[in-house]
């Protein structure tokens, strides 16, 4: 026997459908590339998607068909992402970050039929244009007619200007309903480890992942919230932000380009934001600026951070001088991104110390996905929070298979995606990235956590930033080598950063040198490239016979 209720398929296009009906007067206010500001409502929102489908309609877009967006967070940007999917197409973001190389390959990789571009990206698209094998018919420019800039493009491609496309077409479209299992987006990793990999993300993945998100013990945001995602839209989807806050009636603020500590403090202020979501690095040069400054965050409440271990001194800052609760995250490409979130448990203890060791980890599996950790055979280890293991994940909202490969090719024979990071999780469920597994240092076999140490390292007053990485050993196979940044007008003597770390872990966990360095290298998604720190230190430790 089966439920008498309703059954409609999970829909992309009913999240936007439903903000303009039941949330119109909720706004997403953009700041552009030229640093100006544009306010627009829900229902203008809505209208505007529907008309941007009959523009790609026009530009020959067929359902499953792929669009490119090389474009910074904003209004136009966040019209794509709802027109492109709401049609049954497929909304494919590029990260501008990667290499000209890299991003010509995911765009004939995933085929893409055209591109939509804001103009800072000019220089880049003249890098890209020449490396397309053809699938790409017209470049689309996310500006006025004004505004339009002079770009050389290989024949067959057409320039095009985007407010030119939206005023010739009209809103007369209603959004279809078709298998909420259709692809909707396209997302590529970042390459770290060989070519970039698609991850094609359903309606229904999407949607089950939007109203995860929304949970009170996740991002809970309600409407009357003002959320800023500073993770970029073209970087796992902003983290789901610009489904999840639309979905809730929750005022979107989008920064655009301008990322800097002093854009984002004033941004904030003026827009009255109360949540926001970035990486580490956005945060630390927050804080930096708000130290320097003496400005405060008038209305923020919630900064959520993810993408890489947060420093608990982070954590601590925030919350000590500005009141100001930071809620670690945890999640990738392959899981839409979100699967872990940490929220705070009165149960665990009161006193700050008990907060803070809480806090420090990414947190506990959000409803809809599970976790668990296995030994380098394969066995299940126990959730005691101090056994570390692989760490693998399964759900609604977990890739199976990566673009172009058969179904269930990416997970094991049960069904379990192997995230290549190394974890512990413990009795409540509480999982913490100890190191990812190509970074863990294994020295005489045993193992040795560089985020332990570098969140120690951040503890020194002159240290901006810190990396910990393996350097090759003639009697140990390998041993830590911590490489730090000073702040700026700052000097570190390597021997007190040293000091910072004795007593707080083991002996044979302290680095065996402190490098000190002008700055350090960062991938494509802001995060440490501990790839070209090891290439560049590799052979320090037996270079200098230390």
């Amino acid at each position: 026997m089966f439920g008498l209720m309703q059954d409609r398929p999970l829909m992309i296009a009913s999240i936007i459908r439903h903000a303009a009906r039941h949330h119109g007067t909720a706004e997403i206010v953009s700041r552009g590339v030229d640093g100006s500001i544009h306010r627009q409502n829900y229902i203008a929102l809505e209208a505007r998607a529907r008309r941007l489908v009959r523009v790609l309609q026009q530009l020959g877009v067929q359902p499953s068909g792929r669009v490119a967006t090389l474009a910074w967070n904003g209004y136009r940007h966040v019209e794509l992402y709802y027109a492109i999917s709401g049609m049954g197409a497929v909304c494919h973001t590029v990260n501008p970050r990667l290499t000209p190389d890299d991003i010509a390959y995911i765009v004939n990789d995933a085929a893409d039929v055209a591109i939509f571009a804001d103009l800072t990206f000019v220089p880049l698209l003249a890098a890209v244009a020449p490396l397309l094998n053809g699938s790409v018919r017209a470049v689309v420019m996310l500006c006025s007619r004004a505004e339009m800039p002079d770009l050389p493009l290989p024949g067959g491609i057409a320039l095009l200007c985007y407010e030119d496309l939206m005023a010739a077409a009209d809103e007369n479209f209603d959004w279809p309903e078709f298998d909420e299992r259709t692809a909707a987006a396209l997302c590529y990793t970042s390459g770290t480890t060989g070519k970039p990999k698609g991850v094609l993300y359903s309606h229904r993945s999407t949607v089950l992942h939007a109203m995860a998100v929304n949970g009170a013990s996740v991002m809970g945001l309600r409407p009357d919230d003002r959320a800023m995602p500073i993770v970029p839209m073209f970087h796992v989807n902003a983290w789901g932000m610009a489904y999840s806050a639309i979905a809730a009636g929750a005022s979107l603020v989008m920064p655009g380009r301008h990322l800097d500590g002093a854009s984002v403090a004033s941004l904030m202020n003026a827009e009255r934001v109360t949540f926001s979501a970035g990486v580490p690095t956005v945060w630390l040069a927050l804080l930096h600026h708000l130290r320097a400054s003496g400005e405060r965050l008038n209305t923020v409440k919630r900064l959520a951070i993810g993408g890489s271990a947060c420093p608990p001194s982070l954590i601590e800052a925030f919350e000590r001088e500005y009141g100001v609760i930071v809620e670690h995250a945890w999640g990738m490409t392959e899981c839409s991104p979100l699967g872990v979130y940490n929220t705070y448990r009165s149960d665990i203890g009161d006193t700050p110390e008990a907060k803070l060791a809480w806090r420090a980890k990414q947190g506990q599996a959000i409803f809809g996905l599970d976790q668990r950790i296995i030994d380098d055979e394969g066995r299940v280890l126990p959730h005691d929070g101090v056994t570390a293991g692989n760490l693998q994940i399964c759900g609604n909202w977990v890739c199976s298979a990566y673009y172009g490969q058969e179904p269930g090719s990416a997970c094991d024979a049960e069904g379990w995606f192997t995230t290549g990071d190394v974890a512990t999780i413990d009795q409540h469920g509480q999982m913490l990235i100890t190191d990812r597994s190509k970074d863990v240092i294994k020295s005489g076999g045993e193992w040795i956590s560089s985020i332990e140490l570098e969140n120690l390292a951040l503890l020194h007053p002159d240290v901006a930033e810190a990396a910990v990485v393996a350097a090759e050993h003639p009697k140990w196979t390998e041993r830590p080598l911590l490489v730090v940044v000073p702040k700026a007008g700052h000097e570190i003597d390597p021997e007190a950063v040293l000091a910072v770390l004795r007593g707080k872990v083991a002996n044979w966990w302290l680095p065996d040198a402190v490098v000190v360095d002008t700055d350090l290298p960062h991938t494509a998604t802001g995060k440490v490239s501990k790839l070209r720190l090891r290439q560049k230190y590799r052979g320090y430790l037996v270079e200098r016979g230390v």
